[in-house]
C-alpha cells in the first residue's frame, strides 16, 4: 500500500523540496500552504508520480487543522507521516522591540512553530490509532533548527520555539514507541531559501557561510534528503533522534 504524507509549508523553499523528495520516494503527498493556493498547485503539478493533493489552511487555527487532516485522509485514503515543517521567523531583538511587539511575536511564533505542530501531531495519532487498515505505526518528523542550542539572539522566541519542538518530538517518541510510530527531527542551521535570502545576501552573507567549514549554506535538497530518510528507510531505533543538518557550523 503506498505510503501518504502531509508536509506544512511546503508551497516553497525546505517544505517544496521535501514534498519533491517524498514524492520521488513512491508516497503520494500532501502540498499545505496557509494562503497561497497557487504556489501550492506548482509544486503539487512538479511532484514525481500522481496522486498528490493541496490543501489550504492557516495552521494557527486549531479547527483548521483538524479540517485538513481530515482533508489529507479523504483525498489521500490514509495519512502515514506528517512532516512539521511550516514556521516563522520574524526579528525582535530585545534591546530594540517595543513590548507590546515583543508579545505578539513571541505569540504569533509560538502558535505557528509549536503549537500547531502539537495539534497536527495529535489528529494524526488519532488518525493512526485508530484507522482500520492494519497496525497503526506512521511517523511523525518535525523541523527544527540549529538555533534551539545555538541560540537566536535577534528572534529568541523562534529559538525558544524550536527547542520546544525538539523536546515535544522527544517526548512523542517515548510515547508512541509502544505502538509503533516514529518521532523525529532534524535541525538545520542556515538554508538557501527565499526566508534567509535577506541575510545572505546582505553584508552579513559572507560571515553566515564562514560559520560552516564547507564555507557554504545548506540547500533545501539536502535537509529533504534527511527527512526523506527519516520517512521512509530510517529504522524504528532512530525515534527519538534530533539530527543536526547544519555543515558541522554547530556541534553538540
Amino acid at each position: 500500500m503506498t505510503t501518504c504524507s502531509l508536509v506544512t509549508g511546503s508551497s516553497r523553499g525546505i517544505g517544496a523540496a521535501i514534498a519533491h523528495a517524498l514524492a520521488a520516494a513512491g508516497q503520494r503527498v500532501a502540498v499545505h500552504a496557509g494562503r497561497d493556493t497557487d504556489a501550492a498547485e506548482r509544486v503539487r503539478q512538479a511532484l514525481p508520480g500522481s496522486g498528490h493533493l493541496v490543501v489550504v489552511g492557516d495552521l494557527t487555527d486549531p479547527d483548521t487543522c483538524a479540517r485538513l487532516v481530515a482533508e489529507v485522509v479523504a483525498g489521500l485514503g490514509r495519512l502515514d507521516v506528517l512532516v512539521n515543517n511550516a514556521g516563522v521567523f520574524t526579528a525582535q531583538p530585545i534591546a530594540a522591540t517595543g513590548y507590546a511587539d515583543w508579545q505578539q511575536a513571541w505569540r504569533d511564533t509560538l502558535e505557528l512553530n509549536l503549537l500547531a505542530p502539537a495539534n497536527l501531531a495529535w489528529l494524526v495519532v488519532e488518525h493512526l490509532l485508530h484507522r482500520p487498515a492494519g497496525p497503526p505505526g506512521g511517523r511523525l518528523i518535525s523541523i527544527g533548527s540549529r538555533g534551539a542550542y545555538r541560540g537566536e539572539p535577534t528572534n529568541p522566541a523562534y529559538g525558544a520555539s524550536k527547542a520546544g519542538l525538539h523536546a515535544m518530538t522527544q517526548s512523542l517518541a517515548v510515547a508512541l514507541a509502544p505502538h509503533g510510530i516514529l518521532a523525529a527531527a532534524v535541525a538545520p542551521g542556515f538554508v538557501q531559501t527565499e526566508m534567509a535570502r535577506e541575510v545572505l545576501d546582505g553584508p552579513s552573507g559572507d560571515a553566515v557561510r564562514a560559520q560552516s567549514p564547507f564555507g557554504r549554506v545548506a540547500t533545501p535538497a539536502e535537509i529533504a534528503a534527511a527527512v526523506r530518510w527519516l520517512a521512509t528507510d530510517a529504522p524504528v531505533w532512530i525515534s527519538g533522534t534530533v539530527i543536526d543538518a547544519n555543515g558541522a557550523s554547530y556541534l553538540r
